[in-house]
């Protein structure tokens, strides 16, 4: 599997932004997906995942801002993120926890 993100970009504060994943597969077969983040000089952290039958779960420090969901007739992974914090400053990757992972896509969040 091949993934490719992208629909990073610098957004102000409060401001939103949507990430795509796509994948050269069928993502319908892929039991887990999801996005994590890396901020520098800090671990890569779970932002959300999804599963096939659909259940979805978040990081605390995104729930109700965050929304994760997938497009499978164009395998596509997304996360709309909303009311953006500097906090969320990082390179956001898309992984199906099968050893694959997006190249990463910058997400700068001005104050």
């Amino acid at each position: 599997v091949q993934l490719q993100a992208s629909g990073g970009g610098l957004v102000q504060a409060g401001g939103s932004l949507r990430l795509s994943c796509s994948s050269s597969e069928d993502i319908s077969n892929i039991p887990m997906m999801g996005w994590r983040r890396q901020a520098p000089g800090k671990q890569r952290n779970p932002v959300a995942i999804i599963s096939n039958l659909g259940s979805k779960d978040y990081a605390a420090s995104v729930k109700g801002r965050f929304t994760i969901s997938r497009d499978i007739t164009k395998n596509t992974l997304y996360l709309q993120m909303n009311s953006l914090r500097p906090e969320d400053t990082a390179v956001y990757y898309c992984t199906d926890y099968q050893g694959a992972w997006g190249q990463g896509t910058q997400v700068t969040v001005s104050s």
